[in-house]
Order: C-alpha cells, then sequence, then structure tokens
C-alpha cells in the first residue's frame, strides 16, 4: 500500500544514505590503492583485485536480491544487508593481507548488492504513483555526489590517516542506517511467491565468477597457464549451459525472450563492452596520477573532481543530442570519442600544463557520462511492463559485471607491459591507456546495428545511472 509523498521522506533519506554509501565505497578506493600497495607489500600496478573482487560479489548477488527480498520482506533483507556491508568493511580495515582484503571485499560485495535494489523496490512499492519520478529522482542524487566527492575524501583520508580509514567511514553510516531502518524501513512482500531459479542463478553466476577470475588470471598473479584456460571453458560452457536452460524453462532467472526486443539485445551487449574499457579508468587514472606522476592522494584525488562534475553536466546534454542525432549516431559517434579520450591519457606526462590535463580530465567525464546515460536509455526504452523490472535487474547485473572486467582486464594489460617499465614509470600505463581505448571502440560494432531512428526524449530523463 502506498502512502502520501511526505509521510516516506524519512524512508527516502535512509535510501539515499544506502546508496551513497555504496556509491562511495566504489570510488573512495581507487586513490588509496598505491597506499594499500605499500602497507601490504604488493605492487601499487597488481592492485586490481581490490576492485574487481567487489564488482564481481556486486555483479553475482544482484540477480538473487530481489527474490531474497520478496521471500524474506524488504525490512529483514535491508538490514542484513547494511549488517554484511558494515562488517565486509570493518574486515577490510583490519586486513593484513592482500587476500584478505580481496575476502573483506566480496563480503561487502555481498551487503552492497542487496543494498541499492532493495532500498529501490521499498521506494517503488512506497511512493504514490504520482510521486514516483519525483521520488526516484531523489535518491538519484547521492549515485552522482558519491564519485564526486569520493576520490578525493580517499586521498584526504590517507594523507591525514591511513588508507584503514577508507573503510572504516563506513562504520558510523552502517550503524546510523541499521537503527533507522529499524524505524522507517516498511516490511514488503510479494503478493505471489514465486519460486527461485536455482539452477539457473547457479549456472550464470559459476559462469561470471570463472570468467573474471580467469580474465584476472592472465594478469599473472601466478595462474598457471592451464588453469586459466581451463576456467575460461567451464565458464562459457557455464553460460551455454544457463541459454539452454532459459529456453527450456517456464520461469527462468532471466527470460531469452528480453533479448527478441532490438533494442535491449543491442543496447546490453553495447553495456557490457563499452563499459570494459570505462570501468578501467577509475583504477588507471589515479595510478598513472601518483605512481606515474608523482603526485600525492590528495591531489590526485582532486584531479578527479573535473571528472565527476563534467559528467553531471553532460547527463543534461544527453536529451537534446538524441532529439537532434538520433540514438545510432550518438552512440557511434560517441563511442569513438570516448575511446579517443581514454587513449589520450597515454600523452600525459609531468611537464604537461595543469590547464590542459583538467581540460582532458574533464572532456574524458562529460564524453563518459554520456555514453552511460544514451546506453541505459536505448536499453530499456523499449520493454513493456512485463520485462521491466527483469531487464533492469539484469543490466545492473551487467554493469557490475562489466566493472570487474574492467578491472582484471586493467591489471592484465599492465602486467603484460609491465617489461616497458625500464623504459619510464608511465610507460606500462600509457600502453594500457591505448589499449582500454581500442577496446571501447571495438564497441561501435555493436551500437552499429540500431536503427537509425528518432528518440522519445522523456525516456532518457528517467533513467538513472
Amino acid at each position: 500500500m502506498t502512502a502520501s509523498y511526505a509521510s516516506i521522506r524519512p524512508l527516502l533519506w535512509l535510501v539515499s544514505l544506502a546508496i551513497f554509501m555504496q556509491m562511495l565505497d566504489s570510488t573512495i578506493v581507487n586513490t588509496a590503492l598505491p597506499a594499500m600497495a605499500r602497507s601490504l607489500g604488493e605492487s601499487p600496478l597488481q592492485m586490481q583485485s581490490v576492485v574487481f573482487s567487489y564488482a564481481l560479489a556486486v555483479a553475482t548477488f544482484i540477480p538473487a536480491s530481489g527474490w531474497i527480498a520478496d521471500r524474506f520482506g524488504t525490512r529483514r533483507t535491508f538490514l542484513v544487508a547494511i549488517i554484511l556491508f558494515t562488517l565486509g568493511s570493518l574486515a577490510c580495515a583490519l586486513a593484513q593481507s592482500l587476500h584478505q582484503l580481496v575476502a573483506a571485499r566480496v563480503l561487502q560485495g555481498i551487503g552492497g548488492a542487496m543494498l541499492l535494489p532493495v532500498g529501490r523496490l521499498a521506494v517503488m512499492r512506497s511512493v504514490p504513483r504520482e510521486d514516483f519520478l519525483r521520488a526516484m529522482s531523489f535518491i538519484a542524487i547521492p549515485a552522482l555526489i558519491g564519485p564526486l566527492i569520493g576520490p578525493t575524501l580517499g586521498g584526504w583520508l590517507v594523507e591525514v590517516a591511513s588508507w584503514h580509514w577508507v573503510f572504516l567511514i563506513n562504520l558510523p553510516i552502517g550503524v546510523i542506517g541499521y537503527f533507522v531502518a529499524m524505524k522507517v524501513m516498511p516490511d514488503h512482500y510479494a503478493a505471489h511467491r514465486s519460486r527461485f531459479d536455482l539452477r539457473g542463478y547457479l549456472m550464470l553466476a559459476f559462469g561470471m565468477v570463472v570468467l573474471s577470475l580467469a580474465l584476472d588470471g592472465i594478469s599473472g598473479m601466478g595462474t598457471p597457464h592451464a588453469l586459466v584456460m581451463l576456467m575460461t571453458v567451464a565458464g562459457l560452457a557455464a553460460l551455454v549451459g544457463y541459454w539452454l536452460h532459459a529456453a527450456n524453462s517456464t520461469a527462468p532467472l532471466f527470460s531469452l525472450a528480453l533479448f527478441r526486443v532490438p533494442s535491449y539485445r543491442i543496447g546490453i551487449l553495447g553495456n557490457l563492452f563499452s563499459r570494459i574499457g570505462s570501468s578501467a579508468m577509475p583504477l588507471l587514472i589515479p595510478l598513472l596520477l601518483q605512481v606515474g606522476m608523482g603526485m600525492s592522494p590528495m591531489n590526485a584525488g582532486l584531479m578527479m573532481i573535473p571528472v565527476a562534475a563534467a559528467g553531471m553536466v553532460a547527463k543534461r546534454l544527453a536529451v537534446k543530442l538524441v532529439e537532434r542525432f538520433g540514438y545510432r549516431r550518438v552512440l557511434m559517434t560517441n563511442t569513438v570519442l570516448v575511446g579517443i579520450a581514454m587513449a589520450s591519457f597515454a600523452l600525459m606526462s609531468p611537464d604537461q600544463p595543469l590547464g590542459w590535463r583538467l581540460l582532458q580530465l574533464a572532456l574524458f567525464g562529460a564524453v563518459n557520462s554520456l555514453q552511460f546515460t544514451v546506453m541505459n536509455t536505448v536499453t530499456l526504452r523499449d520493454l513493456d511492463v512485463g520485462f521491466a523490472s527483469a531487464g533492469n535487474s539484469l543490466l545492473s547485473m551487467v554493469m557490475m559485471l562489466a566493472a570487474g572486467f574492467g578491472a582484471a582486464a586493467a591489471g592484465s594489460l599492465l602486467a603484460a607491459f609491465a617489461p616497458l617499465e625500464s623504459h619510464g614509470a608511465t610507460a606500462a600505463l600509457h600502453a594500457t591507456f591505448l589499449c582500454v581505448g581500442a577496446i571501447t571502440l571495438t564497441s561501435t560494432l555493436i551500437f552499429w546495428q540500431l536503427p537509425d531512428t528518432g528518440p522519445e526524449p522523456k525516456q532518457i530523463e528517467e533513467v538513472a545511472e
């Protein structure tokens, strides 16, 4: 049963706090990675598993979060999510080795996988229909603010305290959120309980995890080549197995009927391949600024502000651009611009004027944000009501999976170009930027398949990143 908008304001603030905590944590870590590496005795160019493990855990557990909330109630599920995320943050701060830190990030990711979708679900089932867009816009604000302040806050905490505080900062937020949730989180259940597609979920989760580990294993972290090949084949076999299972199941986790919608099919695949390169950048840019150019963590974090700020501005331009040129031309042109912007970081050097450096970061932030906004819109725009929930969940899973792939790909490329370090500290990083730019450019082949039709601009305004 829905309530008045005024009565659900405390719920909106609670969900906003949860989203802020999750989005902050996804960006605050990046500027602290070199400090973590020094503390744990690891190479700063081989710390991608800290980012990769969190993103993979979130991607793996997102498909189950909706069913868990329907089965056990939004209130209980949300409280458990806060506990897991907070305990995971504490375990990260107490980690004494990279393996311990990665394990703690997985625990944190399991909690994070339920925080955002369950919070959104509670809002969707509580807010009056006429206030739905207003409420969703309100809780989308933290998703913009978190990445804006995360890198700078992370750099500042490293300098004034230690890297442990990028995780310890979650503890008071988690405790406050738990007690507020006890009072304001409604306890919604599904009207009709459906059977969970456990077989399909296990195949899909196994495929995602094993393929991600295979990609991460290429980075030279001691994984034998034979094991990498075995994991790759096993992962692909699991995904094919899920495809066959979904074709014959009456209630699959994600119906293959979703892929009969051309815009969704193209959009979901374009999201996956385009985001691999984009997801490598939040890891690579702080490394370039700190390891390659000798900046302090605080200054490296400040340099990320133009990326986030320009991204917020660019989202407003999406409607006008698509209205004038159409989805296909905007995505194909902008994908090329994103790839070039990524590759341009190979030209960044310590003697580069500060103004040019800030402009380069801002331009990358603008085209990258525009890419996300238009990709998400074209993916979801043609889904009917019956497929909207499953389609959105699959998109969320693919976004996090691509984030994990991006971090793993960055680590693998840095390991492959490690011999270039004899030519300078930034040589391996510069070569990696060229490669992630090329990876992004390949997704133009996917967006090329879009029909050259006009837009529905209002839809873009309603799609949140």
